[in-house]
């Protein structure tokens, strides 16, 4: 089963989702797909065993065999190839190594080549195999190394990812294919918006979802109603509590300390079970 937590938004505690549901789990993946800034290590603390690094592929000019005919540039429909009189432009920013400009030349003088964007680093803590995917400063693409790190997901296993915030590329990619999304918000303004913004994209991509209320108040009405006259799935409802946020601001998960929110988050992964058992 493959559970994405996502959220509309930065800073509503999708990372603290993530890491306290793998660890009440245990025998489980970890997956780490916020490539631009992952921090699930900051909590979970694994012993990363392995590094290597995560490449794409772009092309390489022979000007052995180019005559700067310029249908390279004109296949490229991300315009990472520019075609002077005597020379041939390339933008590896833009490059989606689609392959077209190798396929179509006439003169066979274009070869693709390795281009390293990131790592990627594997490791376990206490049954948990985790895995992240680090983007290189610099790099405009997030999705490669998503898709990169998501190839790693074990068959028949439970795999936990958390997804990068927002809506837009980098968070469809990791989310899709899910069995499953939390979509983890605040009681807030900001929060509410960019919820509904993510159930609009989940929605979309036929995912069945969820959502985990953190810094819960215990007299949000207003809360409560929006996902009652909305038929949202309220899966858990983490306070506003003082000792979960001293625990976050030294990197320890809360379900340690606080036992009582290990069975929480089994009982939100058996909720999350039964639903998709019976999801068509």
């Amino acid at each position: 089963m493959i559970i994405s937590v996502a959220s509309g938004k930065g800073g509503t505690g999708k990372t603290t989702v993530a890491v306290n549901l793998a660890l009440a789990l245990g025998d489980c993946q970890l997956l780490d797909c916020d490539v631009e800034e992952p921090n699930a290590q900051v909590f979970l603390k694994a012993d990363i065993r392995a590094r290597e690094p995560a490449t794409v592929r772009v092309p390489e000019i022979d000007y052995q065999k180019c005559d700067f005919c310029g249908k390279c540039g004109d296949v490229c429909a991300y315009h990472a190839l520019a075609v002077l009189p005597r020379k041939v432009l390339f933008f590896p920013q833009m490059c989606h190594s689609c392959g077209a400009c190798e396929m179509l030349c006439p003169r066979k003088a274009i070869r693709e080549t390795d281009r390293t964007i990131g790592e990627i680093e594997t490791g376990d803590r206490e049954g948990i195999r985790f895995v992240q995917g680090k983007l290189n400063v610099g790099e405009t693409m997030a999705p490669p190394l998503i898709r990169q790190v998501k190839s790693r997901i074990e068959p028949n296993s439970v795999a936990i990812l958390d997804a990068p915030p927002g809506t837009s590329c980098p968070m469809v990619t990791a989310v899709r294919g899910s069995d499953f999304c939390i979509l983890v918000t605040e009681p807030t303004p900001f929060g509410m918006n960019d919820l509904h913004l993510a159930i609009e994209t989940v929605k979309k991509l036929g995912i069945p979802y969820g959502v985990v209320v953190n810094r819960a108040e215990a007299d949000d009405l207003k809360t409560r109603d929006y996902f009652k006259s909305n038929q949202i799935p309220l899966l858990l409802k983490i306070p506003l509590d003082r000792k979960i946020a001293e625990l976050y601001s030294i990197g320890t998960p809360f379900i340690g300390p606080m036992p009582e929110y290990r069975e929480k988050f089994r009982a939100l992964f058996k909720t999350i079970s039964e639903t998709v058992k019976v999801s068509p």
